[in-house]
């Protein structure tokens, strides 16, 4: 008997609010994107990934985490995934360190949708269907 282990999916979360048409685009996407991703019949180099769907806010650490992913500088090629401002992610923000005062006084500044790629530093804001499946299936198109 041989025995493996399970290969492990990568995380792609969606911070999501139900009640915003934006966000229920962005979920419909995403479970379009990981049932053909299963199937299959998408060119993919990702392949199947775990989707996690949370309406509730980020904790501090993915926070800083997702500040760092929509502000770096992309790097290498086929890095191409979009840059935003602060302010794009914490209403009112003026830089990471406001965000995260703001965000812990008002969970509720943190603006949704926001897609996250936590294996590969990745996240998208609001309903940008090519972004979101730019990133889901790390593609090197634009």
């Amino acid at each position: 008997m041989v025995f493996r282990f399970a290969k492990t999916l990568d995380p792609i979360t969606l911070f999501h609010t139900p009640a915003l048409p934006s966000s229920s685009r962005v979920l419909t996407i995403l479970k379009q994107a990981a049932t053909a991703a299963e199937a299959g019949t998408v060119d993919s180099r990702r392949g199947e990934f775990q989707l996690e769907i949370t309406t509730a806010p980020p904790t501090s650490d993915q926070l800083r985490n997702i500040l760092d992913y929509v502000t770096a500088n992309p790097a290498g090629a086929g890095q191409n995934t979009k840059q935003y401002a602060i302010e794009e992610v914490v209403r009112g923000a003026k830089d990471a360190e406001d965000a995260l005062k703001r965000f812990k006084e008002d969970p509720g500044v943190f603006v949704r949708p926001v897609t996250v790629d936590w294996t590969n530093g990745k996240a998208v804001l609001g309903d940008n269907e090519s972004e979101i499946l730019k990133m889901v299936h790390q593609l090197d198109v634009d």
